[in-house]
């Protein structure tokens, strides 16, 4: 890998989204930059997760998840979920408003830019990650006054650049 891969990716803003899957014993959440839109008909987006990951093998199992795009108000519940040994995604979202997804059963916050209900659609592994493409069931969070949160040189920020805290 060249030595410039890593600190040339940081230079890339992405959005941040929680991805919720519920399954037989409890909610797993993680958070997710790798997000991106592959099609419209059908609507399919693709996220990146760690392969061998607890995250992966739960969506895989149980096939269904749901994806809220966060905004800047929730830029310590991204930080929540991105630290390893989390518990329990309800524990994690104590005293913030949500509710579950009508198809995956999945966590979308109220208050989020956008929500996403899905089911997996295909997974292809690649190098240290896996990519999993999801179809798109419903949209049951969408309020575009929201800010999004951002991921840009390892900090959270919101779209004009200014960070929130250091990592």
């Amino acid at each position: 890998m060249p030595v410039e891969f890593a600190p040339a990716l940081r230079q890339y803003a992405a959005g941040v989204a929680l991805l919720a899957v519920q399954d037989d014993i409890d909610d797993v959440g993680t958070t997710v930059t790798s997000l991106m839109s592959v099609s419209v008909d059908p609507p399919l987006v693709a996220l990146a997760l760690t392969t061998g990951g607890y995250p992966l093998e739960v969506l895989e199992t149980v096939g269904t998840g749901a994806l809220t795009f966060l905004a800047t108000e929730h830029e310590i519940l991204a930080s929540r979920f991105a630290s390893a040994g989390r518990p329990s995604a309800r524990h994690l979202l104590e005293g913030v408003p949500w509710r579950r997804a009508e198809h995956s059963g999945g966590i979308v916050l109220e208050h989020g830019v956008a929500a996403l209900d899905c089911r997996v659609h295909s997974t292809v592994e690649a190098g240290d990650h896996t990519l999993v493409l999801l179809e798109v069931l419903a949209v049951p969070v969408l309020d575009e006054r929201r800010d999004p949160l951002l991921r840009l040189r390892g900090r959270w920020t919101d779209g004009t650049g200014s960070t929130f805290r250091r990592p």
